[in-house]
Protein backbone atom coordinates (compact mmCIF):
# COMPACT_ATOMS: atom_id res chain seq x y z
CA UNK A 1 0.00 0.00 0.00
CA UNK A 2 2.47 2.47 0.69
CA UNK A 3 4.09 2.38 -2.82
CA UNK A 4 0.92 3.30 -4.10
CA UNK A 5 2.15 7.04 -2.41
CA UNK A 6 4.38 8.36 -5.33
CA UNK A 7 1.28 7.49 -7.74
CA UNK A 8 -1.20 9.00 -5.86
CA UNK A 9 1.02 12.38 -4.94
CA UNK A 10 1.61 12.28 -9.00
CA UNK A 11 -1.64 12.23 -10.02
CA UNK A 12 -2.63 14.88 -7.12
CA UNK A 13 0.14 17.04 -8.75
CA UNK A 14 -0.77 16.53 -12.87
CA UNK A 15 -4.71 16.77 -11.37
CA UNK A 16 -4.22 20.07 -9.39
CA UNK A 17 -2.54 21.51 -12.55
CA UNK A 18 -5.09 20.24 -14.88
CA UNK A 19 -7.75 21.48 -12.30
CA UNK A 20 -6.30 24.79 -12.03
CA UNK A 21 -6.29 25.33 -15.94
CA UNK A 22 -10.05 24.86 -16.26
CA UNK A 23 -10.85 26.98 -13.24
CA UNK A 24 -9.71 29.94 -15.25
CA UNK A 25 -12.53 29.26 -17.38
CA UNK A 26 -15.30 27.22 -16.18
CA UNK A 27 -17.72 27.97 -14.75
CA UNK A 28 -18.69 30.40 -17.48
CA UNK A 29 -21.88 31.27 -15.29
CA UNK A 30 -21.33 31.70 -11.65
CA UNK A 31 -22.47 28.37 -10.02
CA UNK A 32 -23.91 28.81 -6.31
CA UNK A 33 -21.94 26.25 -3.60
CA UNK A 34 -23.88 27.02 -0.37
CA UNK A 35 -22.02 29.95 0.92
CA UNK A 36 -19.99 30.09 -2.04
CA UNK A 37 -19.93 31.14 -5.05
CA UNK A 38 -17.51 29.47 -8.07
CA UNK A 39 -16.62 31.27 -11.43
CA UNK A 40 -14.11 30.82 -13.38
CA UNK A 41 -11.25 33.44 -13.18
CA UNK A 42 -11.56 34.72 -16.87
CA UNK A 43 -14.75 35.16 -17.05
CA UNK A 44 -15.64 36.80 -13.83
CA UNK A 45 -12.69 39.01 -14.27
CA UNK A 46 -13.10 39.63 -17.90
CA UNK A 47 -14.42 43.35 -18.09
CA UNK A 48 -11.91 44.36 -15.42
CA UNK A 49 -9.64 42.46 -18.06
CA UNK A 50 -10.52 44.00 -21.03
CA UNK A 51 -10.32 47.47 -19.50
CA UNK A 52 -6.36 46.81 -18.13
CA UNK A 53 -5.42 45.50 -21.58
CA UNK A 54 -7.29 48.61 -23.47
CA UNK A 55 -5.56 50.74 -21.01
CA UNK A 56 -2.66 49.47 -21.66
CA UNK A 57 -2.89 49.52 -25.37
CA UNK A 58 -3.73 53.37 -25.26
CA UNK A 59 -0.81 53.80 -22.86
CA UNK A 60 1.78 52.31 -25.68
CA UNK A 61 -0.33 52.98 -29.14
CA UNK A 62 -0.02 57.13 -29.67
CA UNK A 63 -1.27 58.68 -32.45
CA UNK A 64 1.65 60.61 -31.95
CA UNK A 65 3.72 57.58 -33.41
CA UNK A 66 0.98 57.08 -36.09
CA UNK A 67 1.16 60.28 -37.64
CA UNK A 68 4.76 59.67 -37.77
CA UNK A 69 4.63 56.36 -39.86
CA UNK A 70 1.64 57.58 -42.14
CA UNK A 71 3.34 60.80 -42.77
CA UNK A 72 6.93 59.44 -43.58
CA UNK A 73 8.49 60.49 -46.94
CA UNK A 74 9.07 57.38 -47.64
CA UNK A 75 6.19 55.80 -47.82
CA UNK A 76 4.51 58.20 -49.31
CA UNK A 77 7.05 58.24 -52.02
CA UNK A 78 6.06 54.65 -52.07
CA UNK A 79 2.29 55.97 -53.47
CA UNK A 80 4.05 58.05 -55.64
CA UNK A 81 4.30 55.47 -58.50
CA UNK A 82 0.59 54.49 -57.99
CA UNK A 83 -0.75 58.32 -58.05
CA UNK A 84 0.67 58.47 -61.03
CA UNK A 85 -0.48 56.06 -62.85
CA UNK A 86 -3.68 56.77 -61.80
CA UNK A 87 -3.48 60.63 -62.93
CA UNK A 88 -2.17 59.43 -66.50
CA UNK A 89 -5.79 57.23 -66.62
CA UNK A 90 -7.24 60.00 -65.87
CA UNK A 91 -5.37 62.68 -68.06
CA UNK A 92 -5.86 60.44 -70.89
CA UNK A 93 -8.83 58.76 -70.96
CA UNK A 94 -11.36 60.12 -67.97
CA UNK A 95 -10.71 63.96 -68.92
CA UNK A 96 -11.13 63.34 -72.57
CA UNK A 97 -14.56 61.52 -72.08
CA UNK A 98 -16.04 64.11 -69.63
CA UNK A 99 -14.15 67.34 -71.77
CA UNK A 100 -14.17 66.12 -75.25
CA UNK A 101 -12.98 69.76 -76.32
CA UNK A 102 -9.64 69.63 -74.22
CA UNK A 103 -8.55 66.50 -75.78
CA UNK A 104 -8.20 68.19 -78.99
CA UNK A 105 -5.79 70.54 -77.37
CA UNK A 106 -3.70 68.21 -75.12
CA UNK A 107 -0.86 66.10 -75.84
CA UNK A 108 1.33 63.91 -74.67
CA UNK A 109 3.85 66.72 -73.40
CA UNK A 110 1.59 68.44 -72.21
CA UNK A 111 -0.32 65.37 -70.36
CA UNK A 112 3.61 64.84 -68.52
CA UNK A 113 3.62 68.27 -67.65
CA UNK A 114 0.46 68.18 -65.63
CA UNK A 115 0.85 64.92 -64.74
CA UNK A 116 4.61 66.17 -62.68
CA UNK A 117 2.81 69.25 -61.74
CA UNK A 118 -0.05 67.52 -60.02
CA UNK A 119 2.44 64.66 -58.40
CA UNK A 120 4.80 67.22 -56.93
CA UNK A 121 1.62 68.91 -55.54
CA UNK A 122 0.13 65.67 -54.25
CA UNK A 123 3.63 65.15 -52.01
CA UNK A 124 2.96 68.50 -50.37
CA UNK A 125 -0.66 67.73 -49.83
CA UNK A 126 -0.45 64.04 -48.59
CA UNK A 127 1.15 64.53 -45.43
CA UNK A 128 -1.32 67.57 -44.46
CA UNK A 129 -4.28 65.39 -45.18
CA UNK A 130 -2.99 62.41 -43.43
CA UNK A 131 -2.46 64.89 -40.74
CA UNK A 132 -5.94 66.13 -40.73
CA UNK A 133 -7.64 62.52 -40.73
CA UNK A 134 -5.52 61.42 -37.95
CA UNK A 135 -6.62 64.83 -35.90
CA UNK A 136 -9.98 64.03 -36.81
CA UNK A 137 -9.82 60.62 -36.10
CA UNK A 138 -8.05 61.15 -32.58
CA UNK A 139 -10.86 63.24 -31.54
CA UNK A 140 -13.28 60.61 -32.78
CA UNK A 141 -11.74 57.39 -31.90
CA UNK A 142 -11.06 56.36 -28.26
CA UNK A 143 -8.36 53.32 -28.78
CA UNK A 144 -8.91 52.00 -25.32
CA UNK A 145 -12.47 51.91 -25.13
CA UNK A 146 -12.06 49.90 -28.49
CA UNK A 147 -10.07 47.22 -27.08
CA UNK A 148 -11.84 47.49 -24.00
CA UNK A 149 -14.81 46.93 -25.66
CA UNK A 150 -13.73 43.92 -28.22
CA UNK A 151 -11.87 41.84 -25.48
CA UNK A 152 -15.04 42.50 -22.82
CA UNK A 153 -16.95 41.19 -26.27
CA UNK A 154 -14.82 37.93 -26.57
CA UNK A 155 -16.73 34.83 -25.19
CA UNK A 156 -14.57 32.71 -23.03
CA UNK A 157 -15.00 29.62 -24.89
CA UNK A 158 -12.85 31.59 -27.95
CA UNK A 159 -10.23 32.66 -25.25
CA UNK A 160 -10.20 28.72 -23.84
CA UNK A 161 -9.78 27.38 -27.23
CA UNK A 162 -7.51 29.81 -28.33
CA UNK A 163 -5.30 29.40 -25.37
CA UNK A 164 -4.85 25.38 -25.99
CA UNK A 165 -4.24 26.07 -29.59
CA UNK A 166 -1.10 28.26 -29.25
CA UNK A 167 -0.29 26.84 -25.71
CA UNK A 168 -1.21 23.19 -26.19
CA UNK A 169 2.43 21.96 -25.81
CA UNK A 170 3.64 24.03 -22.79
CA UNK A 171 -0.21 23.19 -20.64
CA UNK A 172 0.81 19.06 -21.14
CA UNK A 173 4.66 20.00 -19.97
CA UNK A 174 2.56 21.86 -17.00
CA UNK A 175 1.04 18.51 -16.09
CA UNK A 176 3.43 16.45 -16.34
CA UNK A 177 5.54 18.82 -14.28
CA UNK A 178 2.81 18.86 -12.03
CA UNK A 179 3.24 15.00 -11.78
CA UNK A 180 6.97 14.99 -11.42
CA UNK A 181 6.85 17.24 -8.75
CA UNK A 182 4.29 15.29 -7.27
CA UNK A 183 5.85 11.99 -7.43
CA UNK A 184 9.04 13.25 -6.43
CA UNK A 185 7.10 13.85 -3.03
CA UNK A 186 5.71 10.92 -2.94
CA UNK A 187 9.22 8.93 -3.37
CA UNK A 188 10.08 11.51 -0.48
CA UNK A 189 7.20 10.72 1.81
CA UNK A 190 7.65 6.57 0.65
CA UNK A 191 11.40 7.04 1.84
CA UNK A 192 10.87 9.20 4.78
CA UNK A 193 8.09 6.46 6.07
CA UNK A 194 10.56 3.63 4.77
CA UNK A 195 13.22 4.95 6.82
CA UNK A 196 11.37 5.26 10.37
Amino acid sequence: MLYLIPLLTAFTGWFVNRAALWLLFHPVKPVRLGLFTLQGAFPKRQPQIAQAIGGAVAQFVSFDDIRSKLTDPEKISALKPVVEEHLDHFLRNKLPQAMPMIAMFIGDSTINQIKTTLAAELDLLFPKLIGQFLDKAQSDLDLSAIVTNKIAGIASETVEAQLHQRLGGALTAMGLLGAGIGLLIGLLQLWIVMAA
